[in-house]
This record gives C-alpha cells, structure tokens and sequence, in this order.
C-alpha cells in the first residue's frame, strides 16, 4: 500500500467511523430504547429485545475495536510526514488485515433464534471493512426492534386513552338513562368494551411489537405499522353503544309527547269502533239480506302496554321505553287503520242503499226533461222501486232489481226519441 493509497483508505474509514459513532449515539437516546430499557416486557417484545440488547453489545464491542485500530492506524501515519517501507507494511496491515471481535454472543442476538453473524465462535477475525458490515447489520437489527416499539407505543396508547375517555362519558350516560348490565344489550357490550380496552392498553404497554405488522419486502429498519384491528373493532363496539344510548336520550327527551300522541291515536281507534258498532246496530235495523260483518271490542291490550308505557317514563325507565314506544306507536296506527275498515265494512250497506236512492232519481229527473214523468210502466217501476229503499229494513238485493229494471225501462223509452221519434203508446 502505498503513501496515498494509506491516506485515502484512512480517509474512508474515518468517514465510516463517524457514521458508526453518529447512529450509536442517536439510537443512544432513542427514545424507544430508553422505553424498553425502562419497561416491564412480555412476549414477542421480550423475546426480541433481549435479541436487540444482545446485538447492541456487539456493536459497542465492535465499535471499540474499530477504534482502536483506527486510532492505532493514525498514530502510526502520524509520525512521520513520509512514511518509510516499514511503516507502510504495518499500515497495510492495520488497514487491510483482521482484527479480533467476539463471536460468542453473535449467536444468541439472531433474530428468530439464528446467529446475528457467523457461527456460535467465542472469537473470530474479520477485516474492518467487514467489521463495518456486521455494525451495520447489529445497528439496523436492533433499531428495527426500537423504532417499532416506539412506533406502537407513539400511536396506540394515547388512542386508547381517548378513546377509554369517550367511554367513560357514554358510561356515564348509558348510568343516566338506566343501560346497565344485565338490563340491555348495550350495557354489556359496553362492559365487554370497557374490558376489552383495558386488556388492550395493557398488552400494548408491555408487548408492543405484538401490535406490529411489517411491511414486507421492505429491508428498511422500522418498515411497518401498527396493527389496529382490536383498537378499530373497540372503537366501532362502542360508537354503536353510543348511537343506542342516543336513541334512549332521545326517547327520554320526547316521552311526553310520543305518549300523547299514541293516546290520541288509541282514542280516535276507540271512537271509530264505537261508530262502527252503532253504524252496525243501525244497518241491521235498516237492510235486510245483506251480510253485515261484526266490530271487534276495543284493542285492551294495547291500552295496558300504554299504561305500562306511562309507568317506565314515570319511573326514568328510558331504555325499557324505547322499544316499547317504537311497537306501541306502529300498533296504534295499524289499530286505527283496522276501526276505520270496520266501520267502511259495516256502512258499506248503507252507502249502497244511498248510491241506488241516487241513481233511481237520476233516471226519473231525466225520464221528466223528456217528457216521459207521466208514463205508466215508468211510474209503476219507479214506485216500486222507491218503496223498497225507502223501506226499513230495506232488501237491499231486491231494492237493487228495481232499479235496474226501472232503469232498464227508461232507457227503452228514451230510445225512440234519442233515433228522432215519437214514444211508443202504452
């Protein structure tokens, strides 16, 4: 190696020497490390770090090697400006021979159980370029374990202690409205969250890298991100909690009003059974063979699950007047379309009776404009057809045969004149 050839490579391992320095003193004062350091580890973290603990040794071991050399390496260039031929070949050796660095903890800082570096040597030799080599590979081994510690730990605690807050407001809520476990659903799965939640913070704290999905392909120390899926399944747990416990506020806000209207809509069903069963009684007396269907009594049972309503708002009961609510107020309304059907059913007689009276004096006010009021078979039809519906009980079936005959004999008669000629004598 020769003067120049001795300067440079001194120039390139110094600048490797800085580089080594640099990240030893950064991941020094990482803050992930000085967590783990600091933390009480289970599982994966504990089985990783005391891998990455193992490798940091190793880099510092190495690094202190690596220094020496150098140093030794300057000292030697340093004492003459033109260094003689001995000079050159100790330098040679220096800077391209080995150096002595220990092996026999480079087994046990592999990740998985395999060695880091080489085999399971108490001490081995190796060039300070490959020395540079093996801290590169200790250094990203160990920072891929701290910056994914510190990445989990940076996102998920505080997330969780958010979202703990949140859950701590709709407790206090779900307590107010009377959601309590083993009263509603929605108590439980806030007890099951709230469990769950506490569980997670602290698995998260002692064991972060079990929340942390690598990013594959990536050979970047660090390359992933924390995995969420139990924090985001907690979180939706208890936004559906949330949206429940909202539905009750809001059926304590307008109890009142939602219970006023289902007694409007009960009463008004009452009033119009009770005009069915009179319009019922009134038919009956009025027309005769004709199949009048009979009105149910009045919905009691509704009225006690009102009543029970009224109680539950009366004693806070909110999440037990939700639901009621929500099926007393589709049954009140069914109810009343049922009494308003009853009682078309049972006047339908009546309506029928009111469209022949109709038509039966349409026809005559017409037979009249054609000067036909004073035909025989005309008059005979039309009194016996009104004597039938304006009979009580009036035979509907047969009153509706007059009718038509009358109205079959009017239509006869104002043939003749609609073809321009004269009405038959009768």
């Amino acid at each position: 190696m020769s003067r120049e050839e001795a300067d440079r490579a001194l120039e390139r391992l110094d600048a490797e020497h800085e580089a080594v320095e640099a990240s030893l003193l950064a991941l020094q004062d990482h803050a992930g490390r000085r967590l783990l350091e600091g933390a009480e580890l289970t599982g994966t973290t504990a089985h990783r770090w005391a891998r990455a603990e193992a490798a940091i040794t190793l880099l510092w071991n190495g690094f202190e090697t690596y220094t020496r050399a150098l140093r030794t390496a300057h000292e030697l260039r340093g004492r003459r400006r033109w260094p003689s031929r001995d000079d050159l070949a100790e330098l040679t050796r220096l800077l391209r021979g080995t150096v002595t660095v220990s092996g026999g903890a480079v087994a046990a800082a592999g990740a998985e159980g395999a060695p880091l570096a080489g085999g399971a040597r108490l001490a081995e030799e190796v060039t300070l370029g490959g020395l540079v080599e093996r801290m590169n590979e200790w250094y990203a081994q160990a920072l891929d374990v701290v910056a994914a510690a510190d990445s989990v730990w940076s996102a998920l605690p505080a997330r969780i202690d958010m979202l703990a807050a949140e859950l701590q407001r709709v407790r206090s809520l779900a307590h107010s409205v009377g959601v309590r476990p083993g009263e509603h659903p929605a108590g439980d799965d806030l007890e099951r969250t709230t469990a769950e939640l506490t569980a997670l913070r602290a698995q998260v704290l002692t064991d972060p890298l079990a929340f942390w999905s690598a990013t594959g392909g990536s050979g970047a120390p660090g390359s992933g991100r924390p995995d969420t899926a139990r924090y985001d399944a907690a979180a939706r747990a208890l936004e559906e909690v949330r949206r429940e416990i909202d539905a009750v506020l809001g059926v304590r806000q307008d109890a009142e009003q939602r219970l006023m209207k289902l007694r409007d809509l009960l009463s008004r069903a009452d009033r119009t059974l009770a005009e069915a069963r009179t319009a019922r009684g009134e038919v009956l007396a009025k027309i005769a063979a004709y199949e009048v269907p009979a009105v149910s009594g009045p919905p009691t049972q509704l009225h006690e699950q009102l009543s029970t309503a009224a109680d539950y708002r009366r004693h806070a009961q909110w999440h037990r007047l939700s639901p009621l609510l929500e099926s007393l107020e589709k049954s009140a309304e069914d109810e009343l379309e049922r009494a308003r059907a009853q009682l078309s059913a049972v006047t339908a007689p009546l309506a029928v009776r009111a469209e022949l009276r109709g038509r039966l004096d349409a026809y005559k006010a017409k037979v009249a404009r054609h000067g036909l009021a004073e035909d025989r078979i005309l008059m005979e039809r039309y009194d016996a057809a009104r004597r039938m519906l304006w009979s009580a009980p009036c035979d509907l079936r047969a009153a509706e045969e007059a009718v038509l005959r009358y109205q079959q004999a009017a239509q006869e008669s104002l043939r003749p004149q609609q073809h321009g000629g004269r009405p038959a004598e009768r």
